[in-house]
């Protein structure tokens, strides 16, 4: 299992052979990028606070790894000012099949999204405004409820 929190970009090719190495027979990844919603979008801004966010990103894939059958997780977080169309975060996961990969790389999406640390502003050339947390992220966690 592997867990960055980070301010550079990552090589995707580079996790995703990492992750084939391991000889598993499936492996999925799933790549977030900065998208410009509003139309207007000139960077985000995403804090956190170190400690604290490392240790929940852990929890969060250690339960995923303890769920499915993997043999690899990969989870990268970048903080820091990110312009659009920038990678913000990545999941990969690793196991012999694709059910389980799958399963264990939308677990962790839903997760990071409504339980990551992260307080990420918005900046346009009217100002800068906080993101609040959305229904439908919630909603999403409901259905891995044990």
């Amino acid at each position: 299992m592997r867990v960055s929190v980070q301010e550079a970009d990552f090589d995707l090719g580079a996790e995703a052979a990492a992750l084939e190495a391991t000889g598993a027979g499936a492996v999925v990844t799933f790549t977030g990028v900065v998208r410009d919603v509003s139309g207007g979008l000139r960077h985000m801004e995403l804090e956190h606070y170190p400690g604290m966010t490392a240790k929940a990103l852990e929890a969060i894939a250690a339960e995923a790894v303890e769920r499915w059958p993997l043999t690899a997780a990969t989870v990268i977080h970048r903080h820091g000012r990110l312009e659009p169309g920038a990678r913000i975060m990545m999941v990969g996961t690793a196991s012999a099949h694709r059910g389980a990969a799958f399963e264990a790389a939308e677990f962790l999406m839903d997760y990071l999204k409504s339980r990551a640390p992260f307080w990420k502003k918005e900046v346009t050339a009217e100002g800068g405004a906080w993101v609040d947390a959305r229904e439908d992220d919630e909603a999403a966690l409901r259905r891995w409820a044990p």
